[in-house]
């Protein structure tokens, strides 16, 4: 297994260590008290920059693949939804608000399977980019007030979760309409 992860490249590598910090991110947000509970924020802020970091690197280095084409997104959605669910679970978010975002990017991961099986591949557009912003500023904007010593976000969460779920209903709709062809 460590040969495997030894011969992908480094933005790949990232991907996967994003994923691995998953499971890390969710133990400490349940089990943690006190000074601790700056571990999950900064597990997440860790993995987020990953992102930042890995997508950097392809495009620079010219190591874009396959594997990083599918997994760096799915990376991020698993990461984006574990912090969405657990919020649910700990009282910070709404149910419907989750089951709206995740719902959205089911849609559209399969609107795109649906493009890229007629050989159309089809690019965020800056809707989706702007949601994706306003979705992890929403998070670390919770993490900060979960850690008990940032109470002045308390006032930031309900105007981030609105703007939020505006952005993904734009987001989506607009994606969808702009490629309506792909479904003929």
């Amino acid at each position: 297994m460590m040969n495997w992860f030894k011969n992908l490249n480094l933005p790949n590598q990232l991907t996967l260590v994003r994923i691995l910090l998953i499971p890390l991110f969710l133990i400490f947000l349940f089990i943690t008290g006190g000074i601790f509970r700056f571990i999950p924020l900064i597990i997440f802020v860790g993995a987020a920059v990953t992102d930042a970091i890995d997508g950097h690197i392809a495009r620079r280095d010219n190591l874009i693949t396959d594997f990083g084409k599918f997994m760096d997104p799915l990376a991020d959605k698993m990461l984006t939804a574990a912090a969405f669910i657990a919020f649910v679970e700990i009282g910070y978010l709404s149910s419907w608000v989750v089951i709206l975002i995740i719902a959205r990017e089911f849609i559209i991961s399969g609107f795109r399977t649906l493009a890229a099986s007629n050989g159309v591949t089809i690019a965020a557009n800056s809707w989706g980019k702007v949601k994706t912003i306003f979705q992890m500023v929403l998070i670390v904007v919770i993490l900060f007030h979960y850690t008990g010593y940032f109470g002045f976000f308390t006032i930031l969460i309900t105007p981030l979760i609105f703007i939020t779920v505006i952005l993904t209903v734009v987001s989506g709709a607009t994606y969808i309409y702009d490629n309506l062809n792909v479904l003929k």
